[in-house]
């Protein structure tokens, strides 16, 4: 990546075939009666490309395409050590296509170049990859029993999975998502956002290129309304999605009138970092924090958005994450020295500068940033504000965007308290050097994942999920993953079963 310049971005960005329709049954086909959308560039706002969206029936199409390729066997009664190499040849070709696929997703989501390179791409793979070994390796288990029964229990494929990504992280959630659901032998539909389409579409191409059977992967194009029907459909066993609570719920309600399909939900977040007085070196924790709130643009549910530190310590560690925050270069994505580019689009840049507003008139200091940079594109500034309480609508709700509010504790069970007092439950971060302190506050916390002196989501073999308004029905990530796409089965067998009158016992 050190020799990678500007303009190789640019070289490559100029040969990039762009797909522009929905990918059924092993190829790119022309949806029946959808509506085209635009996919721009967050950086310029110009036009990438024209994608062809789907209707209903088109979903109706994949759906089917997806059931009839379960149900023939040829993907879901393979041997797990088969689907293990498809899967792993996935994960090399995403590898080999590491420039195309990096520039694709830097040009359709604004993401920084070096970001896409280092973190979501080879992230991606990665992922795939890790799925893939696992799935070989999970075994039945048999039930504690009499000598005259077997009770076996078993794992079986749903079927047909939906798979819904959001936005923020095309490439990587898709990963998260497919990894497992194609690991353990279902039939995939999936739904990219309408805002960021690209890399998904070329990602069903190089699945179907690495060996995966035609109708297994299939990718669904266009607007909300492809969303409900996948989340209607009878046919559908499971949906999977990653997005705004709102949305979630309206996954819920498709379940109900439909077929009581599974729903898993990763919602939003409005993450607490708790900093206490005896936090460690404070140049640290100002990184950490500053690195929380900034990468992808603080585009990312788990965002340390809330910092909470103790009133002792709070003038001192504000000043360092100020410090910490304009260290960042915010610029043109495709530059690799750039680490904070424009935020998706038009509507969600003009949301953000709605809270910004908000917390000037309700009250914050601001400490830095504050506006939306005047060039093209949608670049908002590093943002933090100071003295945030409670009331404030930027304490409470959640921005997606580079802004951090700061809010003074009294002590360590104010701290905990400010923590727990939101809907949402899905990071958080604790800073103490007292060992005993780290292991009791962290069990008060309500998150599903809180990380210990750092700002970490955990990693490929932790579960990753929320609690309260952040979490629904399973986990990405770890073994947990499996389980969400597969079904538990008992076979119980009679070994005492008499022989039929007149025959003889063998």
């Amino acid at each position: 990546m050190t020799s990678f310049t500007r303009n190789d971005a640019l070289s490559i960005a100029a040969a990039l075939r762009m797909p522009s329709r929905p990918f059924i049954g092993g190829d790119y086909r022309n949806p029946t009666a959808g509506r085209s959308f635009k996919s721009v560039n967050p950086a310029t706002g110009e036009v990438l490309a024209e994608i062809e969206g789907c209707s209903p029936s088109d979903v109706d199409a994949a759906v089917a395409v997806a059931k009839a390729t379960f149900e023939s066997g040829v993907w879901s009664q393979k041997h797990p050590s088969e689907r293990k190499a498809v899967l792993l040849r996935f994960a090399e070709l995403i590898n080999k296509n590491l420039q195309e696929l990096a520039v694709l997703e830097s040009l359709d989501s604004g993401k920084p170049i070096t970001d896409c390179f280092t973190v979501d791409v080879p992230f991606t793979a990665s992922t795939i990859a890790w799925h893939a070994e696992a799935q070989d390796k999970l075994f039945s288990r048999i039930a504690s029993t009499d000598s005259n029964a077997l009770g076996m229990i078993v794992r079986e494929p749903l079927g047909v999975v939906g798979l819904v990504l959001p936005w923020n992280f095309p490439m990587l959630m898709a990963g998260w998502k497919l990894g497992p659901a194609l690991a353990t032998g279902n039939s995939v539909v999936l739904k990219p956002s309408q805002m960021t389409t690209l890399t998904a579409l070329r990602m069903a191409e190089l699945a179907v290129e690495a060996g995966l059977p035609a109708g297994v992967l299939n990718v669904v194009t266009g607007s909300g309304q492809v969303g409900e029907a996948l989340g209607l459909h009878r046919d559908v066993r499971v949906i999977s999605f990653t997005g705004s609570t709102e949305v979630g719920r309206m996954f819920l309600d498709y379940s109900r009138r439909s077929n009581l399909k599974r729903i898993v939900l990763e919602l939003g977040g409005k993450n607490p970092a708790v900093v206490l007085a005896d936090a460690p070196n404070l140049d640290f924790v100002a990184e950490q924090q500053a690195f929380s709130i900034l990468t992808n643009m603080g585009q990312n549910c788990a965002s340390n958005s809330r910092l909470i530190v103790h009133r002792a310590i709070k003038d001192e560690l504000a000043e360092k994450i100020v410090a910490a925050c304009g260290n960042w270069k915010l610029g043109d994505p495709l530059e690799p020295s750039t680490q904070l580019g424009p935020v998706v689009g038009a509507n969600h840049c003009n949301n953000i500068k709605k809270y910004l507003e908000k917390g000037r008139a309700e009250g914050a200091t601001l400490a830095c940033g504050g506006n939306q940079l005047d060039r093209p594109g949608y670049f908002i500034e590093a943002t933090v504000f100071d003295r945030v309480t409670p009331d404030m609508t930027i304490y409470r709700e959640e921005i997606f965007g580079p802004v951090l509010t700061i809010t003074e504790a009294r002590d360590e069970d104010h701290a905990i308290e400010l923590a727990n007092d939101t809907e949402y439950g899905l990071t958080a971060s604790l800073y103490t050097t007292d060992l005993g302190k780290a292991h009791k506050l962290s069990r008060r916390i309500n998150a599903g994942t809180v990380s210990v002196n750092c700002y970490s989501e955990g990693e490929i073999t932790t579960p990753f999920g929320g609690f309260k308004q952040s979490g629904f029905g399973g986990r990405d990530n770890g073994l947990e993953a499996h389980e969400q796409y597969t079904e538990v089965k008992t076979v119980w067998m009679n070994l005492a079963a008499p022989a039929r009158t007149g025959e003889l016992r063998r």
